[in-house]
This record gives C-alpha cells, sequence and structure tokens, in this order.
C-alpha cells in the first residue's frame, strides 16, 4: 500500500509553511533521502501557494487539500483547490505553462528562459510565472492538471528519485 500524507488547510498564507514542514517529515519518516525531501517539499509548498493565490473561495469552499502519496519509484503531489466556474483565462494560462514547460527537453532551459522574461517584466508586475517553472526545474518534477465536475482544480507534480 502506497503511504499517503492527506493536509486540509484553509486558504490561508500562514499554513504554507506548515503543509512545507508535515511534507519533509512525512518523506524523511519513509526514507526518501534529503535532495529529494528538499525537493518535494518546495513543489508542495509552490502549489499551495498557487491554491491559496489563485483558489475561488466562498463560505461553502474554503480549504485546499494537500495529497503526497510516496512510492519508492516516484512522489506525487496533488493539491486541490476551487475555481470559479467563469475562470477560464487562468485555467488556460495555468495550461499554456504547463504545456510551454513541456515544450523543453531539459527543463532548465525553460527556467533560463524563463528568468530572461522575467527579467525584462516591470517592476510592478504581480506575477513572475517562476513557480510552476521551479517545480519542473529545481523540483525535477512532471506538471499536470484537471479541473473535476465540481469546479475543483487538481495540479499535480510527479517526482521520480
Amino acid at each position: 500500500m502506497t503511504p499517503k500524507l492527506d493536509i486540509q488547510i484553509p486558504a490561508d498564507w500562514d499554513e504554507i509553511d506548515g503543509v512545507r514542514e508535515r511534507t519533509a517529515s512525512f518523506l524523511r519518516k519513509h526514507g526518501l533521502p534529503p535532495p529529494g525531501v528538499d525537493a518535494v517539499a518546495m513543489v508542495t509548498c509552490e502549489l499551495t501557494e498557487n491554491a491559496v493565490k489563485y483558489g475561488h473561495f466562498s463560505d461553502n469552499t474554503t480549504e485546499i487539500l494537500v495529497q503526497v502519496a510516496y512510492a519508492p519509484v516516484s512522489v506525487t503531489v496533488e493539491v486541490r483547490s476551487p475555481v470559479a466556474a467563469d475562470d477560464v483565462e487562468n485555467l488556460q494560462r495555468l495550461d499554456r505553462m504547463v504545456q510551454w514547460i513541456r515544450g523543453y527537453q531539459d527543463p532548465f532551459e525553460a527556467y533560463l528562459d524563463r528568468l530572461k522574461e522575467v527579467s525584462s517584466q516591470s517592476l510592478n508586475s504581480i506575477e513572475s510565472g517562476l513557480g510552476l517553472v521551479r517545480i519542473a526545474y529545481e523540483g525535477q518534477s512532471v506538471l499536470d492538471f484537471y479541473v473535476d465536475d465540481r469546479n475543483v482544480l487538481a495540479v499535480s507534480a510527479v517526482y521520480q528519485p
């Protein structure tokens, strides 16, 4: 049976460090070497930050679900958060970014290209778009996502040690 860590948190920036700590502790307990623990904890943190930033929370849906599944050949992180039914623009931007990253043979190339783009942006720009590229390059993870019939966005990253 694959060991899993399930964390449910409110959409609150102050919760993100706790998610990182619990993820790292879970992975150490199951024997993932320190570089993998650091990479997956960062991935979990980045995905949780995006859920807090882009989630559509109401009185009925205030929670983010973080799941980390450990297997000897891979670690899968999935973060779920509600999205607005009409938030097509953000979902299209997410899809473009994931496909753009996948278009590179080496995530390091995508990371360098994104850094160049960010360095030419105005200082007033509100987002860098580096988080997903960091997940692919620094986190050595493959990204994917889907939206279910309840308008819950699930973004996953698979790390293979």
